[in-house]
């Protein structure tokens, strides 16, 4: 069974800094893309940032040059570091991991999606 925990929310002041972490365990496949999203009160969920297996990565526009995620493969974790927060990143954030698994010696494979349950982040003064 593939678990997906998040750790490292909390409260911060605004100017704050926090890292969240994301760890991935009973994966039988390789994990691909791996991302972080938040959902705010009131509001859908919206991408972050996302990396793949290859360290490219992608930001939302809100967050560029504020937030950093990167990845460790060998540990199947993935991180966000998160500088000079805003009252507007509070929100549930949550990890997302993409997993593929091969199903026979074809090569055949199937795609699974996977959450975490969501660590809180409150920037509050």
């Amino acid at each position: 069974q593939v678990q997906v925990v998040e750790s490292g929310g909390g409260l911060v002041q605004p100017g704050g800094s926090l890292t969240l972490s994301c760890t991935v365990s009973g994966s039988r496949g390789s994990i691909n893309d791996m991302g972080w999203y938040r959902q705010a009160p009131g509001k859908e969920r919206e991408l972050v940032a996302a990396i793949n297996r290859g360290h490219s990565t992608n930001y939302a526009d809100s967050v560029k040059g504020r937030f950093t995620i990167s990845r460790d493969n060998a540990k199947d974790a993935v991180y966000l570091q998160m500088n000079s927060l805003k009252v507007q990143d509070t929100a549930v954030y949550y990890c997302k991991v993409d997993i593929r698994i091969v199903v026979n010696v074809e090569g055949a494979y199937i795609d699974r999606t996977y959450w975490g349950e969501g660590t809180l982040v409150t920037v509050s003064p």
